[in-house]
């Protein structure tokens, strides 16, 4: 069964609900990667993710995507604030996906003032991205941030196609911590991609860390992760990225492929389970 697409944003273009990360690869021998990213065409993912911060997944996702990039959708992201460093940052995750182009390219990890002042002031990354953006190398751009006020500031400051954020069960019920900012990008038409669906807590000080790729730690029980990434999918967006593990990638496919939203009794029951979890992210009163 092929998974179900959405549409980004107002673009027309359509994505599979579940997203391939770039992490999945990193980390991993050639011939791995390349066989994680045929067998996620094969059951349907043409939206994939990749950061120059996610360790050498760039250097294993380009090989891995010869003769199949226009079968996808390719995101990438740049955590430089300053325009000659994002544009030598740019030009560098081209040359490593082998690609002429990137369909969206956000700037990546908007969490404070001060990175929203340097990327959007002078100078600044973004200006670099909608420099690229006309010559073609780039078509649509967008952010991602782990913070509600810097999400919600960008948003007001310019016209970003979409925005990449924390959606999580544990988040909405007990931080009020991604709603407002799922509410605006719908009013201002932007595609809504979401990340940490299936992130239960923060590892513990001490505690044995059995995913070494997220630094969260991720669910890996099957009740709840059914639960948990459904939720996140019931909401109104396009896509969502699952952990960086191929074990919990696959759940995500298995899950997604004969989705449907939640009904009344499992969201009780993911509202149930939700008590006393300490979100992985801190409230928003707001």
């Amino acid at each position: 069964m092929d998974l179900l697409k959405r549409q980004y944003g107002n673009t027309g273009e359509m994505l599979s609900i579940i997203g391939f990360g770039g992490i999945v690869v990193a980390k991993t021998e050639q011939n791995v990667a390349n066989n994680l990213v045929a067998e996620a065409i094969d059951r349907g993912v043409n939206y994939f993710d990749v950061a120059p911060s996610y360790d050498d997944a760039e250097d294993r996702l380009g090989p891995a995507l010869v003769g199949k990039r226009n079968e996808i959708f390719l995101a990438c992201k740049t955590t430089e604030r300053v325009g000659k460093d994002a544009e030598a940052e740019l030009h560098q995750s081209l040359k490593k996906l082998k690609t002429d182009h990137f369909d969206l390219y956000q700037l990546h990890g908007v969490n404070t003032k001060a990175d929203i002042e340097t990327a959007l002031g002078p100078k600044g990354a973004l200006e670099v991205v909608l420099a690229a953006q006309r010559k073609g190398l780039i078509r649509y751009i967008g952010f991602s941030s782990h913070s509600v006020e810097a999400a919600l500031t960008l948003m007001d400051m310019f016209a970003f196609d979409s925005v990449l954020f924390p959606l999580n069960w544990a988040g909405f019920f007990n931080a009020n911590f991604g709603p407002q900012v799922l509410e605006k990008a719908t009013a201002k038409g932007m595609g809504k991609l979401a990340l940490k669906a299936m992130a239960h807590t923060r590892w513990q000080e001490g505690e044995a860390r059995t995913y070494q790729k997220t630094w969260y730690r991720p669910i890996d029980d099957g009740e709840l992760a059914d639960l948990a990434l459904r939720f996140t999918l019931s909401q109104d967006i396009t896509a969502a990225i699952p952990p960086g593990e191929a074990k919990l990638f696959r759940m995500a496919l298995d899950i997604s492929e004969d989705f449907r939203p939640l009904d009344d009794n499992e969201l009780a029951r993911l509202k149930s389970i939700a008590q006393g979890v300490t979100p992985v992210f801190v409230e928003h009163n707001a």
